[in-house]
C-alpha cells in the first residue's frame, strides 16, 4: 500500500486532525519543510473545518507535482570523450549494481537508451555508444570482482588496480584509456563511505579533483546512490554528498513495493537535486529514469 493509499484509509470517515496528518507526512519521508507547507496551505482556505481526506490528497499531489521536473533530465555529455560519470553513496544501497544498470542503459540495452549527442530529441551518433568501468572501489577485494563480472557480461572494458591501490590514481589511469579507445562513457564506481568520516568524503573529492586536471568539466555527473527505505537517513546522505562534491542528481533504488519514494520528493524540495534514475529491482532491466508522471500515478 502506498503512501497515499494509507493516507486514504487512515483519515476514512473521520475529521482531518492536523497533529496526526503532520505526523503521516513526516513518516512518508516527504520532509519538515514541505510537510508545513501542505498544512498551511490547507489551513489557510477558508472551509478548513470542512476539508475532507480528498482535498489533502489532491493537495499533496499538486505539491509534488510542483517541485518535480516535469521531464527527464538526460545525462549530461561531455564535448569529446569519455563522458564520466562518478557514482558515489553508502555501503549497502547497491551502489556497484546501479553502475552496471546504468552503464546497460547508457548502451541502449534496456528500455529507452539515452540520446547519443547533446540534448533530448537530437539525433544518435552513428555508432553504437560505448562503456568502460573503473573500479574505484579499492578497498574491498569483493566490490572489484562484482564489478568484473558485470563488465563481462555487459561486455564492457574495466580499469581495475591493486587491492588498496589509490582510488584517484585509477580514475586518472582509466580516463587516459578511455580517452584514447575514444570509449563515450567511463563509470567511476568509487567506495562505499559514511558520509559522516570527513576524510572519506575528502578521498572522493581528490577522485573529482584529479579527473578535473584532465578536463576542467569532468565528471559530467556525480550521482548519488540512495536506498528509498532508508527514509531521512538518505536526506543526511544527500546533504553531507552534495556539501562536499557538488551532486548532480540521484539514483533511488528498492523503490518497489515499500510504499515509500517520499525521500525524492524530500531531496528535491531541500536541495535542489533530482532524481535520474530508479531501480525497482534485481535485474538489470529493473531500472530507468525518473518518469514523474508515473511516479505520481504511483501514489494513488
Amino acid at each position: 500500500m502506498n503512501f497515499l493509499q494509507s493516507l486514504a484509509k487512515q483519515f476514512a470517515g473521520k475529521p482531518i486532525e492536523w497533529d496526526e496528518l503532520e505526523e503521516a507526512f513526516i513518516r512518508a519521508d516527504l520532509g519538515v519543510p514541505m510537510t508545513m507547507r501542505i498544512i498551511k496551505t490547507l489551513q489557510e482556505r477558508e472551509a478548513w473545518a470542512l476539508l475532507g481526506i480528498g482535498d489533502v490528497i489532491k493537495a499533496v499531489r499538486e505539491e509534488i507535482a510542483r517541485i518535480l521536473p516535469r521531464d527527464p533530465v538526460p545525462i549530461r555529455r561531455a564535448t569529446g570523450k569519455p563522458t564520466v560519470i562518478l557514482i558515489v553513496g553508502v555501503n549497502g544501497t547497491g551502489k556497484t549494481t546501479s553502475a552496471a544498470k546504468l552503464a546497460q542503459h547508457l548502451l541502449g540495452r534496456g528500455g529507452s537508451p539515452e540520446p547519443s549527442v547533446g540534448d533530448w530529441g537530437q539525433s544518435p551518433l552513428p555508432h553504437r555508444s560505448q562503456a568502460m568501468f573503473a573500479a574505484a572501489d579499492t578497498f574491498r577485494a569483493a566490490a572489484i570482482e562484482q564489478l568484473d563480472i558485470w563488465a563481462k557480461r555487459l561486455g564492457v572494458e574495466i580499469v581495475r588496480g591493486q587491492h588498496g591501490a589509490d582510488p584517484a590514481a585509477l580514475c586518472y589511469e582509466a580516463y587516459q584509456a578511455a580517452a584514447k579507445r575514444e570509449i563515450d562513457f567511463l563509470l567511476c564506481d568509487t567506495a562505499g563511505r559514511q558520509h559522516t568520516k570527513a576524510n572519506l568524503m575528502a578521498e572522493l573529492h581528490k577522485i573529482k579533483r584529479t579527473l578535473g586536471k584532465l578536463d576542467a568539466d569532468t565528471p559530467q555527473e556525480t550521482l548519488l546512490v540512495v536506498d528509498a527505505t532508508t527514509g531521512s537517513n538518505a536526506l543526511s546522505q544527500a546533504r553531507e554528498f552534495h556539501n562536499a562534491l557538488g551532486l548532480t542528481g540521484l539514483i533511488v533504488t528498492k523503490l518497489d513495493g515499500s510504499g515509500k519514494g517520499g525521500i525524492i520528493v524530500a531531496i528535491q524540495d531541500e536541495l535542489g537535486i533530482s532524481t535520474r534514475f530508479v531501480g525497482t529491482g534485481e535485474k538489470l532491466d529493473d531500472f530507468a529514469p525518473f518518469d514523474r508522471k508515473k511516479y505520481l500515478e504511483n501514489l494513488l
